[in-house]
């Protein structure tokens, strides 16, 4: 056969269509096929419009892909209308009004094509009795969609590949209804897949988007799909997007490497996961808007965000349920807000959460079953009037606060358990409410339920064991128990005991009335002292109660004199000190004192005493007369930021009214500045606090404090922030001796002894103990010994009758890591 000639072999029944002949072109070519005749073209370039009428098979040589170009200067390269076979052939368009390969009607076979163009689409099916099946083809079009489905249009598509769009990967619009079976899609530019319009569906078996500059996966406008074992990952947007009363089935999928929210829903959309694992997400990991949206999530897993942003975020009305879920590795697990929101949660496990495992606001509901709450800052926090729901069968542990219900919030909860928290089981102030049913405090380093303001909180047959400071404190007007237990065999010192809260009748602070039912323990006087030592922003004490409270600045400094390590910010707080000291001196002498900025920057890893430094330094303002109360109120991103244009300054107004006279403290203050910042509202809190530290100078002192490097970047990103902080206190991390001192203070306060061995194993252990990011300094000493106890305790537990040395003694082996002793 001649170069450049197609041979067509001619399949009909009759005999003389039992023949080959061979033709100049590859129109004339077709012009002579009819169904069932097989089109062989021999390498080389057809600058030809090609059409199929007929069901014949349209084939290069075999193996020698990309040989056979069909490349015309316009138009459509090829239109396929009939359940032709085309195989093997290289497709170029330069019509960017034109797709390269068009199907308009049959269902063709289109197998091994390569289609490099840049035209409007690379492969285009249109119109209802389009159904091709297209096996391994791959697309590139910088300049247009990849593959789009529309009108209609349907088809398979298996073991395609997209590699370059200068929009949609992969397009379905107009009621178009394609399947993809391991497909990939990657390098689009707009969205990996978008699917939209009334009627329009996609079903997605085994596929991968990836590298795209925009969202990995869109379904809008009444459109609806389903993925199943597929990969997001590696967006510049977000991962996958719903908008307006979309529908989206995920099974077994895997969205990863998303730098802005791994999904993100609004407008009435509706969300099924199952099987799906959402990780490494910068923004949120859910993020679910609007009244009548959407989420039924069953056995997934929500882990690893990078960013400063909660995993699930439900606001404006929508709804979320979790069942057998996972969600771990965040900086907050759920945050739900604004009336109408709500989210179910079932058997599920929240862990390794930063700050609030579950935050209800703006009258959200949060209704939680037979879940795990572990490793958070907070449990649940219920933040604010109208704000509630149910927490029933539900255990907290390793917590630095079990549950906080504040600002009028009343949620109830039933048989939930706190294990081993920091600073409290439970906490209720500022007008909080709830009803807590047989719910038990165990382990407490602070009170087991702690209730202040006169908030109106019930408590029935509840339950506190081996709480540090007392298993219930009860401020004046409020609280009503009945039924409540405790122990008090909390190792306490007499006057702490006498100043903390516990069980009815066995100490001071609480009293019991005898009433025809169960015991009710009601609050009885408490000291004006108690009452007014405040840190949450009650009412202002008053000046009787700032008297007997406030100590005098050389008490204060011995305290601060008293704490491990610390040496450089010791100097540093006394030189400050001195300052303020003699300024007011010559004040009173007449003469003029030096202005003194107050406002000060605390950088240090997590664990090395910022928080109590600050607020002994408020102390120390207080007694010298430079605050009116010198109290610490301590705040976060999460406290300061809204959710809504105009919140933000709201929140953060707020937080310094409840500072006034005292101190604000802001931790982690670089996240109010994420570097990734294009639509965040933490820049309006810093814009906020710097005009208020201007015109309020005399009123509140500023403390903002982190990690050196962030602080450092925090600093630049307003002209008026560095100017409003007089000197930065750098907090150095511990050395192994004085992590074995804190060790030893721990012991000596609550009554233990090191035995013989052991304070050189500690050393040894603190020495050789990894000192990452994940290291706590003075926290890490703390959970060292509450360790060391629990495995003391299981030791002698075994004692029948234990000596007084047994009790208190603790060796090496009650160190973590040691093998249990026989």
């Amino acid at each position: 056969m001649a170069q450049g000639t197609v041979q067509v072999t001619h399949g009909g029944a009759s005999r003389w269509r039992r023949r080959s002949g061979e033709y100049p072109t590859l129109a004339a070519a077709l012009a002579a096929a009819g169904d069932g005749d097989v089109l062989s073209i021999p390498p080389g370039t057809y600058r030809e419009n090609l059409v199929l009428h007929h069901a014949v098979t349209l084939r290069g040589p075999e193996g020698g892909l990309g040989s056979v170009r069909i490349a015309p200067l316009d138009g459509v390269a090829l239109t396929v209308r009939a359940s032709a076979v085309v195989q093997d052939l290289h497709l170029e368009g330069q019509d960017r009004a034109a797709p390269a390969l068009l199907v308009e009607d049959g269902a063709p076979e289109l197998t091994d094509l390569r289609v490099s163009t840049r035209s409007a689409a690379g492969i285009e099916v249109r119109g209802s009795g389009a159904r091709p099946l297209v096996r391994r083809c791959t697309v590139e079009n910088p300049s247009g969609v990849g593959i789009a489905v529309l009108d209609g249009g349907g088809g398979v598509f298996e073991e395609c590949e997209v590699v370059a769009a200068g929009q949609t990967g992969i397009s379905v619009r107009g009621g178009g209804s394609p399947r993809l079976e391991r497909c990939r899609v990657h390098h689009a530019t707009g969205a990996g897949i978008g699917v939209t319009g009334e009627g329009s569906g996609l079903e997605a078996l085994g596929c991968e988007v990836y590298e795209i500059k925009g969202s990995g996966v869109q379904i809008a406008a009444r459109a609806s799909a389903r993925l199943t074992d597929c990969a997001v990952h590696r967006t510049t947007a977000d991962g996958v997007t719903l908008d307006t009363d979309a529908v989206l089935a995920l099974a077994g999928c895997d969205i990863h490497d998303i730098p802005e929210n791994a999904v993100d829903l609004r407008s009435r959309s509706v969300l099924t996961l199952s099987r799906t694992t959402v990780r490494r997400f910068g923004r949120n990991g859910l993020s679910v808007w609007d009244p009548g949206t959407r989420v039924d999530a069953e056995s997934c897993e929500i882990h690893d965000s990078t960013g400063d942003y909660p995993a699930v975020w439900i606001s404006d009305g929508a709804t979320v349920s979790l069942d057998s879920c996972r969600v771990h590795d965040v900086p907050d697990a759920l945050f739900v807000l604004d009336r109408g929101s709500r989210v179910d949660v079932v058997d599920s496990d929240l862990s390794q959460v930063r700050n609030t495992a579950v935050s209800v606001s703006d009258g959200a509901t949060a209704q939680l079953d037979d879940c795990r709450i572990r490793e958070a800052a907070t449990g649940a926090w219920f933040r604010d009037h109208g704000s509630g729901g149910t927490l029933a069968n539900c255990t907290i542990d390793a917590v630095q606060t079990g549950v906080i219900v504040t600002k009028g919030a009343d949620p109830t909860l039933e048989r939930c358990t706190v294990t081993s928290p920091a600073e409290a089981g439970f906490y209720v102030s500022a007008g909080g409410r709830g009803t807590f049913t047989a719910c038990r405090v165990t382990g407490s380093s602070g009170f087991g339920f702690h209730v202040l303001d006169g908030c109106r909180t019930t408590l029935a047959r509840c339950h506190t064991e081996r709480c540090a400071r007392g298993g219930y404190e009860f401020a004046e007007d409020g609280p009503v128990a009945e039924g409540c237990t405790g122990d008090e065999s909390a190792a306490r010192p007499a006057a702490q005991a006498a100043s903390g809260g516990g069980l009815a009748g066995a100490h001071t602070g609480i009293r019991t009335v005898a009433t025809g039912r169960s015991p009710v323990l009601q609050p009885a006087e408490v000291p004006a002292a108690r009452a007014a030592d405040r840190t949450d922003g009650g009412a202002a004490p008053t000046a009787a109660a700032t008297a007997a409270r406030t100590r005098g600045s050389g008490e204060v400094l011995g305290q601060l004199d008293a704490l491990v390590g610390l040496d450089s910010v010791k100097r540093e707080v006394r030189a400050l000190t001195d300052m303020i000291e003699v300024g007011r001196r010559r004040q009173q002498a007449g003469l003029k004192a030096a202005s003194a900025r107050r406002h000060l920057v605390f950088t240090g890893s997590p664990g090395t005493g910022k928080t109590t430094v600050a607020r002994l330094y408020g102390e120390i303002l207080a007694s010298l007369g430079v605050l009116e109360r010198g109290h610490l109120v301590e705040v976060s991103r999460v406290d300061l930021v809204g959710e809504h244009i105009g919140s933000t300054a709201i929140r953060t107004q707020e937080a310094f009214d409840r500072a006034r006279g005292g101190v604000l403290f802001i931790d982690e203050a670089y996240a109010l500045a994420p570097e990734d910042s294009g639509r965040d509202f933490g820049r309006e809190a810093i814009d906020t606090l710097v005009k208020l530290m201007e015109d309020h100078r005399e009123a509140v002192v500023v403390i903002v404090a982190g990690y050196t490097a962030e602080m450092e970047r925090f600093l630049t990103v307003n002209p008026g922030v560095a100017s409003r902080f007089s000197r930065t206190i750098t907090f150095g991390d511990y050395g192994p001796g004085e992590l074995l001192r804190i060790v030893e203070q721990q012991a000596e306060e609550h009554e233990y002894r090191l035995g013989e061995g052991t304070s050189e194993a500690l050393l040894a252990y603190f020495t050789e103990l990894p000192k990452g990011p994940a290291f706590g300094n003075g926290r890490t000493a703390r959970q060292t010994f509450e360790s060391m106890v629990e495995r003391h305790a299981g030791r002698v537990a075994q004692l029948s009758e234990p000596s007084k040395d047994e009790l208190t003694l603790l060796f090496p082996a009650d160190l973590p890591g040691q093998p249990a002793p026989c």
